[in-house]
């Protein structure tokens, strides 16, 4: 019996991205799947409702596309009200954010559906092509350093003209992720001077392998590999203060300085203070991809530009949303790997039950089971 799959319209304000493409689509049937779409899912992301129709899936509104659907997909998960014309159990597939929505985890499990985190998908290398935020964050890194050179009001490049020389911006990336490398990457292709720093010292490496200068406390000890799935962790309260005394001196010679430091389940860490702030020169960028967890940069509003010391402070509160086409299309094919590595033709739909269930399976069987929700 082949599996029934939802594809539904995202409702989150501001979110631009579709959980489905026509080319996912396609791939889903060819697997054995039937696949249905809420009407308009795709508008933002520029994919029409007749472009799902030529793919072979079906279109209508929510309560049709979900009737009797086994698997949900989404990119914020839908709320447990959304899905009562869905299969019980069935899978809900989606980025669930599940520490700051803890009541939407406990209501999926009272509902009885099975929420499947995407966000919290292992960093080990057979997950790779899963790996929603890895695909998400390459292109957030890109968007959050053309989003400060729009505002920045002068030229990335060195330019040599019979007028004069303009010097080239200097470009501070803090934490060396996957944004942070892409925002290295894009300010260097823009002709920008950059340094970038983390609290990893294995990323020393990949900086200088992208022309940026590594900058990096030299007398504490930071983390020598990764922090538990890849993730940095927080460091000492020693380590803090002397990457704060590191920041100062370095950030009042910056023109567009990046923050992409994040904690998974935790606020985001503090990495910008006002003081430091006002050391900068007028007319300085500051973007904050953090600006929705908190903010790393004090003051930091999400959407908003804010002007502090003459310094313009910028971070979006869905930076992926902000390039939806590009950013839907790689969130589908996440979707699409995770579905056919684990697809059994037997069953005719996809059996999880592996390290990888245990990492992202939030609830089951009417209970949350993950380990870090519980106690």
């Amino acid at each position: 019996m082949e599996r029934r799959i939802a594809v539904l319209k995202e409702r989150a304000s501001g979110e631009t991205r579709v959980s489905a493409t026509p080319e996912t689509v396609r791939k889903l049937i060819g697997l054995g799947g039937s696949v249905a779409v809420e009407a308009g899912a795709g508008l933002a992301a520029s994919i029409a409702d007749e472009d799902y129709r030529a793919a072979g899936a079906q279109v209508g509104t929510a309560d049709q596309v979900l009737a009797g659907a086994q698997i949900v997909l989404g990119v914020q998960a839908p709320d447990a009200v959304l899905l009562a014309q869905a299969a019980p159990g069935a899978w809900v597939v989606a980025i669930h954010d599940p520490f700051g929505r803890r009541e939407r985890v406990d209501a999926l499990a009272a509902a009885g559906f099975e929420g499947l985190a995407m966000e919290l998908m292992p960093r080990i290398t057979r997950a790779q092509s899963m790996d929603v935020l890895s695909s998400q964050s390459n292109l957030a890194g890109y968007k959050a350093v053309i989003a400060a050179a729009d505002i920045y009001g002068r030229a990335f490049p060195m330019m040599m003209t019979a007028a004069g020389t303009i010097s080239a911006a200097k470009v501070f990336v803090m934490g060396v992720g996957v944004a942070g490398l892409q925002a290295i990457a894009t300010a260097r292709r823009l002709g920008a001077q950059v340094s970038a720093t983390d609290v990893r010292a294995a990323t020393r490496e990949q900086i200088q392998s992208l022309g940026a200068k590594p900058i990096f406390v030299e007398n504490v000890a930071g983390i020598e590999g990764e922090g538990a799935g890849g993730y940095a962790t927080e460091m000492s309260d020693e380590y803090q203060r002397a990457q704060a005394e590191l920041v100062s001196s370095h950030i009042a010679k910056q023109d567009i300085v990046i923050t992409t430091a994040l904690i998974p389940g935790r606020a985001a860490p503090r990495l910008v203070t006002d003081a430091q702030i006002a050391t900068m020169k007028p007319g300085s960028v500051i973007f904050d991809f953090a600006a929705p967890q908190g903010g790393n940069v004090e003051g930091t509003v999400p959407d908003q530009v804010i002007e502090r010391h003459g310094v313009k402070l910028m971070g979006f509160a869905n930076t992926p949303a902000q390039l939806p086409a590009d950013a839907s299309a790689l969130y589908a094919r996440n979707l699409l790997n995770f579905l056919t590595a684990f697809w059994d033709k037997e069953q005719g739909g996809p059996v999880l039950d592996d390290e990888i269930g245990e990492a992202i399976r939030l609830t089951r069987g009417g209970q949350v089971v993950h380990p870090r929700l519980l106690g």
